[in-house]
């Protein structure tokens, strides 16, 4: 990556503080997401809980509230009347995303129903957490990444490295620069007014995931015209989350749900839809993941996703 391919996003106070309010509401709503996922709760229950919660917090939702578990490390969300309960046999992945005015808080946290993972949990939370400390202007990629690596090695687990943190922009969940879970080696330098989210995934597996239907969160990637008419009602609902990914079930409200298969199906088969399957480790290993999103604004880094901070 080039030195001048990233821009600096917080450009003001007043964006700074956007991202703080996005944060905040982002870290209340993941730790009492945490409170709800208990053996025999729903699924679903705990994600529109936790969505309904940022949006009392004074935001908007960033993206679907993501359940992911055990060898599913990320981008799965409850389908439409889902019946899925917690069991003692999960390791859960909580992934929240809350916005303010376009502004994204994004942060993930893990939580071990089966008392038998403590140090796959603390493995990439420790990870998340160096990387507050280390990032910051004039820090390289490859030293972020390399440091989580040798964090998460030190418990005896492998990094997951097909899978990286992200910038964060305006409307924008995934930009650049992608931020690695391992040492390659990229020179660029953080610098001052970026924005980003950290986001170590730790496993006993092999370190790679790949992608499985069947999917549940989508996003609109080129808005163009359709011709069929349950497809085009549908796109003006999809319109309104400004680009940033959305959950099925959010369509369940105003359509039913065979119009919503349909069109659905159809918006992805002409390019509109981007779709966003689970995210499987490739040997079934169970995964943990942590998230943080920081900005570094007038020379200093701020977690934006940390309520003690």
């Amino acid at each position: 990556m080039k030195q001048d391919e990233v821009q600096a996003n917080v450009t003001s106070k007043e964006v700074y503080q956007s991202y703080l309010k996005a944060g905040r509401a982002a870290a209340e709503a993941l730790h009492y997401g945490k409170s709800l996922v208990k053996p025999g709760a729903k699924y679903i229950d705990v994600a529109e809980a936790v969505e309904e919660k940022i949006q009392q917090l004074g935001c908007e939702l960033a993206f679907p509230c993501n359940i992911s578990r055990n060898e599913i490390a990320a981008h799965y969300t409850s389908p439409i009347g889902d019946e899925s309960v917690f069991s003692e046999t999960e390791i859960i992945k909580l992934d929240i995303g809350a916005q303010y005015n376009g502004y994204i808080g994004d942060n993930a946290l893990t939580v071990d129903l089966t008392g038998k993972y403590t140090d796959l949990v603390r493995a990439s939370r420790e990870a998340v957490e160096k990387v507050t400390k280390l990032a910051g202007v004039g820090v390289t990629l490859g030293e972020v990444g390399k440091l989580i690596a040798e964090t998460i090695e030190s418990y005896g687990y492998k990094t997951v490295r097909n899978l990286s943190g992200h910038g964060v922009a305006r409307f924008h969940q995934h930009a650049s620069p992608t931020i690695p879970n391992y040492n390659n080696n990229d020179t660029f330098k953080f610098i001052d007014g970026m924005s980003f989210a950290s986001e170590p995934f730790a496993t006993d597996g092999i370190g790679l995931i790949h992608e499985k239907a069947p999917c549940y969160i989508y996003m609109l990637e080129n808005k163009r015209p359709v011709r069929n008419q349950m497809s085009r009602d549908l796109l003006k609902e999809i319109d309104k989350y400004r680009g940033l990914p959305f959950a099925t079930r959010w369509l369940a409200k105003k359509f039913p749900v065979a119009k919503i298969n349909y069109a659905v199906r159809d918006l992805v088969n002409n390019g509109v839809l981007y779709e966003y399957g689970p995210l499987v480790e490739k040997a079934k290993g169970m995964v943990s993941q942590a998230e943080h999103t920081m900005v570094i604004f007038e020379g200093k880094l701020k977690v934006t996703t940390r309520l003690d901070d």
